[in-house]
């Protein structure tokens, strides 16, 4: 991938266009300064995540990892605010489907909304998220992302041992149902394709994607059986590694040019002189570097494990979620 451009400086981001190398755009790569405490934050105590939003730490999401690591017991509180404003139906006529405009939209208002999970560092926000690409013959997009969206509410179960890889889709709040009036408004835009796009954000503490905005997007794209568009937001390789891997794969990339230029010194110009070989290993290495995923940031919960489970108390109330505390 390459850059195009850094439209956008917003508190203290850089925003960049990554497209590959025949110019095709992909996504965005932000750069994040100034904003050391993301309002919507994660938080962990051994094998226990609490997901909380707002300056008073609101509780949005207790989950408990099994033992044997097979999946994650979760529990949704029902408290979670989008801080994408509604998006408007003369909004998506003049985004006519365009994912690049669509993404630099959610660009700016994940930059300035003090609710979103940004925090300092490199994310990329990008158009073909790592969602599970096969199914089988005949399987219709309805029922293809249907399958990926979790069930359950308020309690559900991420399952890793059956869809370990398939990083599944967890939503923020219960998913509207066809008869919802929101949904039944963004049916025609998924029929006519103007149909704004879901935003995700791969949390990999869960080893899933959440839905942060389009809920009702989502059901009606599987209501109407068609593929939804979707942004998936994530961290990204730090500033100094992509500079220490950068370094080490162009001297990969000359170690390689010097051993063909050394066969070439003793058999003759039939060896090829190497650069059709490390040329493209090189542009696909610093692009891996540029956007590689990297883990979810989490933040040590103070009071640990007994913090955790009296908030579990409080939310849920004694015996209410079967999930061994």
């Amino acid at each position: 991938m390459s850059d195009t451009g850094s439209p956008g400086q917003r508190r203290g981001t850089r925003r960049t266009n990554l497209t590959r190398t025949d110019g095709t755009w992909t996504g965005l790569l932000l750069e994040v300064a100034a904003r050391p405490r993301p309002g919507l934050r994660p938080w962990t105590a051994e094998n226990r995540l609490l997901l909380t939003q707002g300056t008073t730490g609101s509780p949005l999401l207790l989950a408990l990892v099994d033992p044997d690591r097979a999946g994650v017991d979760f529990y949704r509180t029902g408290r979670y605010r989008p801080f994408v404003p509604p998006l408007r139906a003369h909004l998506a006529r003049a985004y006519e489907g365009s994912p690049q405009r669509w993404s630099h939209h959610f660009a700016t208002l994940l930059t300035t909304s003090p609710d979103s999970p940004l925090h300092d560092g490199r994310w990329v926000l990008s158009a073909e998220p790592r969602l599970l690409r096969w199914r089988r013959a005949g399987v219709g997009d309805g029922e293809y992302w249907g399958s990926l969206v979790i069930g359950g509410d308020p309690a559900g179960y991420i399952d890793w041992f059956v869809h370990s890889g398939s990083w599944e889709i967890l939503p923020m709040r219960a998913m509207p149902d066809d008869g919802d009036p929101r949904v039944k408004a963004y049916r025609k835009q998924a029929r006519d394709g103007t149909l704004p796009p879901v935003l995700l954000w791969w949390v990999s503490g869960l080893d899933c994607h959440l839905v942060l905005d389009g809920h009702a997007r989502l059901a009606a794209a599987i209501a109407e059986s068609v593929e939804p568009a979707v942004l998936e937001l994530r961290r990204t390789a730090p500033q100094e590694e992509v500079d220490v891997g950068t370094e080490r794969a162009v001297a990969a990339y000359e170690a390689e040019l010097a051993r063909f230029g050394e066969l070439r010194a003793t058999q003759g110009a039939k060896v090829p002189d190497g650069e059709e070989f490390a040329g493209p290993a090189l542009a696909r290495r610093l692009a891996e570097l540029r956007t590689a995923p990297r883990p979810t940031w989490a933040w040590p919960l103070p009071g640990g494990v007994r913090e955790w489970r009296e908030i579990a108390r409080e939310q849920v109330g004694e015996g209410g979620w079967e999930c061994g505390w």
